[in-house]
């Protein structure tokens, strides 16, 4: 007994994406015309973290922080992949576990070859 769906199943999930983004730029839209708007040179001088800035903020630095954020979410997107065939493991049976084994090897190989390069050395 095979079910189908049609367009019209989808026109709940439709509706409250609509209603949610039209909340969102209604919220955005009211605040940002009865807000206030004083404009000082402390709120308009750029601010992170507490920090006064000083000099140029196109200041060349280290790629290796770079590397390592992408190596970061590159393994984390990874074991992501893993969340659902632990949850459907009992029924892949040795087929998905000699898959997995594959998966990991091929992640193993990687990591190696990572750290071979030594991407994630500081210097």
């Amino acid at each position: 007994m095979g079910s189908s769906s049609t367009p019209v199943d989808y026109l709940p999930i439709i509706i409250q994406m609509l209603v949610a983004l039209g909340f969102v730029l209604l919220t955005m839209t009211i605040t940002h015309l009865i807000g206030p708007k004083r404009k000082t040179k402390d709120k308009l001088s750029p601010f992170e973290a507490g920090i006064e800035v000083i000099g140029n903020a196109r200041a060349p630095f280290s790629i290796k922080y770079f590397l390592v954020a992408i190596l970061f979410v590159l393994f984390d997107v990874e074991v992501i992949f893993m969340y659902p065939w632990a949850v459907n493991f009992k029924e892949m049976g040795l087929e998905g576990m000699i898959e997995m084994f594959i998966f990991m090897g091929t992640l193993l190989l990687g990591f190696i070859y990572i750290v071979k390069k030594k991407a994630l050395d500081w210097e």
